[in-house]
């Protein structure tokens, strides 16, 4: 699928992505998982890359979530570091193409001090690009983010700074408020599940999931999960009366 198939006048505005199946990619070759880790940054960038191609507003990516420290303490140093040198490496290319990028996620402990300052210079350096937002899950977890906006609600109606707690009270307490609802969910590897992930603002997204690994996916398959996201007819809780004619 190419991405001048797409009609480009209902390209879904915020694409969320689960990015699942690195350590199945690296164990069927042979390699340490954290070599499946190495592989999907190639798979982000490219799939950065055809996000703006496609024009998509916004992509928000699944990329440390809090159960994820309960892997190996192998594995999650790794990634910590990772995440790190992908931030010295990238926040520039990022900027260059008028990427936003935006962390959501608690950055409290046991996230480390410099691992923190370094997401809040990325997001310095590109808050006033426009061409699209990346926003990186980190250390997120659907539920805390829920559970965080109501303490911050409950603590706002205490003071008297709101007279109620409603959807609007909570969502303007989330990690981004100004995350719009997500249109597209694509979760890869097969798996279909959305394992503590953006509960809120997905609540109408359509989900694709597909077989590809993670680190396999690509602009490619980004065109063809947002050509199935096409083909369907979004309601929004609304139901839609089809006229059937009988000729006879």
């Amino acid at each position: 699928m190419q991405s001048a198939d797409i009609d480009r006048d209902r390209v879904p505005g915020h694409v969320a992505v689960i990015m699942d199946g690195n350590g199945r990619w690296a164990n069927q070759r042979g390699l340490p998982r954290n070599a499946g880790h190495e592989a999907g940054e190639a798979a982000l960038f490219d799939t950065v890359e055809g996000a703006l191609e496609l024009g998509i507003d916004d992509l928000t990516v699944y990329a440390f979530s809090t159960e994820n420290w309960k892997r190996p303490a192998s594995e999650v140093k790794f990634l910590l570091g990772f995440n790190e040198s992908l931030l010295v490496r990238r926040a520039d290319e990022l900027h260059d193409r008028g990427v936003r990028v935006r962390f959501i996620g608690r950055r409290g402990r046991p996230v480390p001090k410099r691992l923190v300052n370094l997401i809040e210079s990325t997001e310095a350096l590109t808050a006033d690009d426009e061409r699209m937002t990346l926003r990186i899950a980190f250390n997120y977890g659907g539920r805390n983010e829920l559970a965080d906006a109501a303490k911050a609600a409950a603590v706002d109606l205490a003071e008297g700074r709101i007279k109620r707690i409603d959807t609007r009270a909570i969502e303007a307490r989330l990690y981004d408020p100004q995350m719009p609802p997500v249109d597209l969910l694509v979760r890869t590897s097969g798996e279909q599940r959305l394992s503590n992930f953006l509960p809120w603002q997905a609540a109408y997204a359509e989900l694709v999931f597909t077989e590809t690994l993670w680190p396999d996916f690509d602009r490619r398959e980004l065109a063809r999960c947002v050509a199935l996201y096409q083909a369907r007819e979004r309601r929004f809780g609304k139901a839609v009366d089809k006229v059937i004619t009988i000729r006879g």
